[in-house]
């Protein structure tokens, strides 16, 4: 083998090296579910905190509402502290629900708590081979990042299905999961718009367009991520969505420091916010604390970046799909997807 071969071959060796341990993200092809028809049989799975009895009647009215069969996971009703059952009972409903082929997408009924602790023991292969819809919020960012990152399949951040409790929020999902279109242009609600919360209005904080694959999710999941081997990674190019409920200003800006140094938030594309809702705000309670936090934190990053689209811990709550291409308008706060999500 001559000198060039060799350095060649060192070459690659340390390529593959670098990727094993983390310092470059293996590209992995982007897989579409299936789209959901009417009939289907839906799996409800709860792989964070568990809910009340009459809150599993109203989750399984919502999916029967939407015209789908629901199928509830063996575990699914179950209560432990603040977990609906053990790690492995919960990996179970998750592999279950993707290893059935008579089950057609997985709605998860409630975020919570305790969905990283599933992340090193799921079956990443089990999914590849079986892509469906996976949908959900909140607690849920972390199956989100690990399944989309690892598996290269679209999921999607939307209801739960506690909470597909408006017209926009059923409008938003159903055409996303249902009705694919090369270019679906999703605008905010004109119910958050007209909010008394000082918490829903809207804000442009560096202006402009920008185009790339979707990433994103809950703050505290983003931020608990960071440091471990699912935190967001190749960030290039990309718009980052977030969203956030009931914390402090000094909260939100600790964990979007921590993002800032564990990730290369200046290779974003944008930045695109969603509410950051504070149910326990007094009276009078401002959000310009939070406001001054997040220009702070993002508006030096030389990116579009908007506070206030409709997603989240909110009532009408659109559904973002992870990984496909979408346009981000801050200036009118409009997110277009320019392909469809689901095949």
């Amino acid at each position: 083998m001559n000198r060039r071969e060799l350095l060649k071959g060192a070459a690659a060796l340390t390529l593959t090296a670098q990727t094993m341990l983390g310092k470059i993200p293996e590209r992995t092809k982007l897989i579409k579910p299936k789209r959901l028809s009417p009939g289907d049989k839906v799996g409800i799975i709860a792989p964070s905190s568990g809910i009340a009895a009459d809150a599993w009647e109203r989750a399984i009215r919502n999916i029967e509402s939407l015209g789908f069969k629901p199928v509830v996971g063996e575990f699914a009703r179950g209560q432990m502290e603040f977990l609906s059952g053990t790690d492995k009972e919960r990996l179970h409903d998750l592999h279950w629900a993707f290893g059935d082929p008579s089950i057609k997408a997985v709605w998860c009924v409630r975020g919570g708590g305790g969905a990283p602790r599933m992340l090193p023991e799921i079956d990443y292969a089990l999914i590849r081979k079986n892509p469906k819809i996976l949908i959900g919020f909140s607690d849920i960012t972390a199956l989100h990042l690990a399944i989309h990152q690892n598996c290269g399949l679209v999921t999607f951040h939307g209801p739960v299905a506690t909470s597909i409790n408006s017209e926009y929020s059923r409008t938003h999902a159903m055409d996303v999961l249902t009705r694919p279109t090369a270019t679906y242009k999703s605008e905010n609600s004109s119910e958050n718009a007209a909010s008394a919360s000082p918490f829903f209005k809207s804000e442009v904080i560096v202006k402009g367009k920008c185009r790339g694959p979707l990433i994103g999710g809950n703050l505290s999941l983003l931020a608990a991520l960071a440091g471990t081997k699912f935190a967001l990674r190749d960030l290039k190019g990309k718009i980052l969505f977030i969203e956030e409920i009931g914390e402090p200003p000094y909260r939100i800006d600790r964990m979007l420091t921590q993002l800032r140094q564990s990730a290369d938030l200046r290779s974003l594309a944008g930045v695109a916010l969603g509410v950051f809702d504070d149910t326990s705000a007094s009276a009078g309670k401002t959000a310009q604390p939070v406001m001054d936090v997040l220009r702070d934190r993002l508006g030096d990053l030389g990116v579009p970046v908007a506070y206030g689209l409709s997603f989240g811990h909110i009532r009408d709550n659109m559904t973002l799909p992870y990984g496909i291409e979408a346009e981000f308008d801050a200036d009118n706060l409009t997110l277009t997807f320019l392909e469809a999500a689901v095949s």
